[in-house]
């Protein structure tokens, strides 16, 4: 038996009524512990935040530009970001299990580039999802596509699944080349993903990005599509963070900038800390200079 505690110096603190805190995400005030925290480890609580670093581009694309060698490109860019978004297969052969960071699992897939797109199944077992210790799960909605429905159902189906273990799902608005990236039509895509159960939603940015994100109840993501110049990349996201959006999810231009680690830490900058382009840009500038090697010394003729 334990000996009794005799100090007689408790404290109740009778005339404190216990505070309920309200769950920081926009949202996600009514969803179950365990998956409040799987949020958490997206989007980081001091800011109500995140900056994603993508790296699954290969499960549609194989070896996309940058990412040939994750093990040696991407490696040394994961421990500046948020989170990351990645399938289970580079998770378990390139990612160290003492990361800190939360990531988002791909969970949907099946068709390459070679084929329609749109035709994907669910890829994932949330069992492994579990395993794995996932923070989220991705699946991409093809709204307008030639599956539609069964992208739709991919994601309802996990949305299923994750409320009975915990884990959230991010629902990603693909966008065909035939669909116009516009208010209207991403408007329609992040509601849908929304009202059918998704926690969070991944979208391109568009002019009126605010009426997409005033219109969804729970929190956007920005895609960061395809490889622009630095100045324009980081007018995006800054663009997508004024109009209302609680992050982004960046792949290409982060990993095919020429400083990764730069730009990584320039995005961050915007999201978390309100810089503008131009002040994300000096920084992406300076920590460039720093980090290029230094050059050769020149060789003396003869020597």
């Amino acid at each position: 038996m334990p000996e009794m505690d005799e100090t007689g110096t408790k404290q109740f603190y009778e005339d404190v009524p216990q505070r309920s805190e309200q769950f920081f995400l926009k949202g996600a005030t009514a969803y179950d512990w365990g998956m409040q925290h799987r949020l958490a480890q997206i989007f980081r609580p001091e800011s109500g935040r995140t900056v994603m670093l993508a790296i699954d581009h290969g499960y549609f694309q194989g070896p996309t530009s940058g990412l040939e060698r994750i093990d040696l490109r991407i490696r040394p860019l994961m421990p500046h970001a948020d989170a990351l978004m990645l399938t289970r297969g580079i998770l378990r052969t390139i990612v160290s299990p003492a990361i800190q960071q939360g990531f988002v699992l791909r969970a949907s897939g099946g068709p390459s580039i070679l084929k329609e797109l749109s035709n994907e199944h669910v890829a994932l077992d949330v069992d492994d999802a579990v395993r794995l210790g996932a923070s989220a799960m991705a699946v991409q909605v093809f709204v307008g596509g030639e599956f539609e429905t069964q992208s739709v159902h991919n994601m309802t189906q996990l949305v299923d699944e994750g409320y009975r273990r915990g884990i959230p799902v991010l629902g990603v608005t693909a966008v065909g080349k035939e669909l116009v990236r516009d208010s209207r039509y991403l408007g329609l895509a992040t509601r849908m993903c929304a009202e059918l159960g998704a926690q969070v939603v991944k979208t391109y940015y568009c002019e009126g990005f605010e009426r997409v994100t005033a219109g969804c109840p729970v929190p956007i993501v920005m895609a960061g599509g395809k490889k622009l110049p630095e100045l324009e990349a980081l007018e995006m996201a800054y663009g997508a963070i004024q109009g209302g959006a609680l992050g982004v999810d960046m792949g290409r231009n982060i990993f095919q900038s020429e400083a990764p680690i730069a730009m990584l830490t320039a995005v961050r900058k915007v999201v978390h800390e309100g810089y503008t382009p131009a002040q994300a840009l000096d920084v992406f500038q300076t920590l460039r200079h720093e980090a290029a090697p230094a050059a050769p010394a020149l060789v003396a003729a003869g020597a």
